[in-house]
């Protein structure tokens, strides 16, 4: 009888890792979400992007287009073992921006805050500066601060 159960048991976990792989796989090609903000002198474009370091993320611009590529990697727990890999690791998405919007590196700035949100805010004009993702520490993001900025 203890053969039928992890018989039983075995095909239950391959199904639902075929069925989180599946589902991972949607997530995959499903774009980011992102908000557009716009103030006086700067459009705001904030994209979810959970779990990811700053150097996994790519962000460029095409033809007044943000364009932002992610890669995740999923953590590993001791002691426990993955039944239901859900979440997509390879995460892409775009968010077409204003007419008005300086679309190029220069004068654009992207921040990575810790609560899994990518900021990137474009110029309506040119203040000569190239982009770099900064991350945020979780101090400055607790307090309400932003980050320092070393240019």
């Amino acid at each position: 009888m203890s053969g039928f159960v992890e018989t039983g048991r075995s095909v239950v976990r391959r199904a639902l890792e075929r069925l989180g792989r599946g589902w991972s796989k949607m997530q995959e090609r499903r774009p980011l979400s992102y908000d557009l903000l716009e103030s006086d002198d700067a459009y705001l474009v904030v994209f979810d992007a959970p779990g990811v370091r700053g150097e996994d993320l790519n962000v460029t611009f095409l033809d007044h287009t943000v364009e932002v590529e992610l890669d995740r990697f999923r953590d590993f727990y001791d002691g426990y073992e993955m039944l239901f890999p859900g979440r997509g690791v390879s995460l892409s998405g775009s968010a077409d921006l204003p007419r008005d919007a300086n679309v190029t590196p220069q004068g654009a700035n992207a921040t990575l805050a810790r609560n899994g949100t990518l900021r990137v805010e474009i110029p309506k004009k040119d203040d000569g500066r190239d982009v770099e993702v900064v991350e945020e520490d979780d101090e400055a993001e607790r307090d309400g601060e932003a980050p320092a900025d070393d240019s």
